[in-house]
């Protein structure tokens, strides 16, 4: 099958959604289909306002349709709501072409944080954006009734998977700070809430690796703490390993990739009790979630790495690209897929 993935979230960005796309992609080729990824990188650009590390495709529409075109895929999926999804919704809409669409990021909450725009807003866009979808993609059960509560249509759950073999579970020494080791890896971003983390009274040291538009006035607030930029997958394997606990101060997140990767080289978790976390970790043993975050650390600090290992083997990119594979709508053909029912334009 040749498939066609239209995303707007793409490289340099380094994010759960890029990574996920990727390792979507290499599974799909193992399994012998043809994917083409259609990303920014092919278009002329702008920075987006608060965030220059995501580039906004400009008027992609003509160049969009020829790409479709050209490739005349078996099966098209939107991945995201950006400007390039939203020329392939409005292709796909013209030309009678059914889609899967997904719903990767929790955008309405963090839209909110940023501009203070009302969540209801923002929710009817993306429910626009996704009526005509045939399979909404989500990762997790939380996340598939949240959407649904939210009038969402033909909601189904697409989860995620860690690479086993690059997150191993060892020790290794690469952050060369005071015991107890304390690590957020992911954007340095308000959604983030990076800062509930940096500013717990904890034994020992902590550690930040990654960017964003909020790294500059963590610096300021916090030198004591260690930073790291952008790492590469093995790079950031051997950082997990050397760590003590994991700290997911998120709130926003659907899923959270990091929790796994953390967990597959086994690193505790300590986080709030909210989606991702919830499903990811939960009662699990691989973690401690607690509404007070600096409980959670410190109880974390109790849990045998072998155990946080246990709950990440549970998750593969073959299992979760199996669900995605299922979903998939093949052009020219009847509708499919779990509680599938024709939607209407908003």
């Amino acid at each position: 099958m040749k498939i066609l993935i239209v995303t707007d979230a793409w490289e340099p960005q380094v994010n759960g959604v890029v990574r996920t796309l990727k390792s979507t992609r290499r599974e799909l080729e193992a399994r012998g289909h043809q994917v083409d990824i259609l990303t920014p990188l092919e278009f002329r650009t702008l920075p987006c306002p608060t965030y220059p590390d995501i580039r906004l495709s400009l008027f992609p529409g003509a160049k969009l349709r020829r790409r479709i075109r050209d490739f005349a895929p078996d099966a098209l999926h939107i991945a995201t709501e950006g400007p390039l999804g939203l020329a392939a919704r409005a292709y796909a809409m013209r030309s009678a072409m059914p889609f899967t669409s997904a719903y990767h990021t929790r955008f309405p909450e963090y839209v909110r944080a940023r501009f203070g725009i009302p969540l209801s807003w923002t929710y009817a866009f993306l429910r626009w954006f996704h009526a005509p979808s045939r399979a909404v993609m989500a990762p997790t059960p939380v996340v598939v009734k949240d959407l649904q509560a939210w009038r969402f249509r033909n909601v189904v759950q697409w989860t995620r998977g860690v690479d086993l073999e690059v997150f191993r579970f060892r020790r290794v020494q690469r952050l060369k700070s005071d015991p107890p080791v304390f690590l957020y890896v992911g954007r340095v971003a308000v959604e983030k809430n990076v800062e509930a983390f940096v500013a717990l009274d904890l034994p020992g040291s902590k550690w930040v690796v990654g960017d964003g538009p909020a790294l500059p006035r963590l610096r300021a607030n916090h030198p004591e703490v260690n930073y790291l930029g952008v790492l590469e997958q093995r790079e950031l394997a051997d950082v997990y390993a050397s760590a003590d606990v994991f700290v997911f101060p998120s709130r926003t997140d659907t899923f959270g990739l990091v929790l796994l990767e953390a967990m597959a080289c086994g690193l505790p978790v300590a986080a709030y009790p909210v989606t991702g976390p919830l499903d990811v970790v939960g009662d699990s043993g691989g973690g401690v979630l607690h509404e007070d975050l600096r409980t959670a650390c410190l109880e974390a600090l109790k849990i045998e790495r072998a155990a946080a290992r246990a709950v990440a083997e549970r998750f593969s990119w073959s299992h979760a690209t199996q669900q995605f594979e299922s979903y998939l709508q093949p052009c020219g053909r009847g509708p499919r897929g779990p509680g599938w029912e024709p939607a209407k334009e908003a």
